[in-house]
């Protein structure tokens, strides 16, 4: 009798590890501008892989510091490599897992139907969003890129600082502003806007998507963070409006 207990208790042991092994998921904290790429390639990693992978998207700022608090993440991915190095100096990530898996370039929006113009003349005909420079990275690049056109005080008055990207892109879609300054591939993604003007790759730092595993990972952590480096996930980059690895010098 006992050694049939045992065995059976062995036997559930086995099962109980299964089952928690195989609910494991896998969850990435993203920047919010990757929300299309990150919903695909957990889509077709799910087909490919059979791991459940869930997210939360909000500014690089905002998740660096939830992460910090010891927020839940497997994977972080930031809009710029600043919020990346804040938490590689406290040693919340796994070093050898940073790799940069995305470019992107700056742009201004506005109702499609528009004509094409300098941004002087878009940002100072009226009200216009971009992120937040004091912690958003895509507001950071604008103000930079402002700064470098000799515009920025000029234009400084008619800036509504949003939370992130994908808020200034409501803003400019429900008219509440003429423009927001955002990704390229934010524009990617909206419908009924348009490119007004592009800002010279020159006019800001290089804008950069750096991934990690948050601590060191379990196998399906690494495996998706592998996946969006591959040729599948790379293509997926791609058709969303980024640029891939491989073409902005990483």
């Amino acid at each position: 009798m006992e050694k049939l207990f045992l065995s059976l208790l062995f036997a559930f042991s086995l099962g109980v590890g299964a089952s928690a092994n195989a609910a494991e998921k896998v969850t990435v904290f993203a920047a919010a501008s990757m929300k299309d790429v990150v919903e695909e390639a957990a889509a077709q990693f799910k087909i490919t892989h059979g791991a459940d992978v869930t997210f939360s998207f909000a500014a690089s700022s905002v998740l660096a510091k939830q992460i910090e608090a010891g927020a839940p993440a497997s994977i972080f991915i930031s809009a710029d490599e600043d919020w990346m190095d804040y938490l590689q100096e406290r040693q919340l990530i796994s070093v050898p897992s940073r790799r940069v898996i995305a470019g992107n370039a700056l742009v201004i929006v506005t109702q499609a139907g528009g004509e094409r113009s300098e941004a002087i003349d878009i940002l100072g005909a009226g009200r216009f969003a971009m992120g937040d420079p004091s912690n958003v990275p895509a507001g950071k690049y604008g103000k930079a890129a402002l700064e470098k056109l000799g515009i920025w005080t000029e234009v400084e008055k008619n800036a509504v600082f949003a939370e992130n990207v994908r808020v200034a892109l409501q803003y400019v879609n429900r008219g509440e502003v003429n423009a927001a300054i955002v990704y390229a591939s934010d524009l990617a993604a909206a419908s009924g806007l348009a490119e007004a003007y592009r800002f010279p790759a020159s006019s800001h730092s290089p804008i950069l998507y750096p991934a990690a595993l948050v601590g060191e990972g379990s196998a399906e952590a690494r495996a998706f963070l592998d996946y969006l480096a591959s040729d599948a996930g790379q293509a997926i980059i791609r058709a969303k409006g980024f640029v891939p690895a491989a073409e902005v010098g990483n």
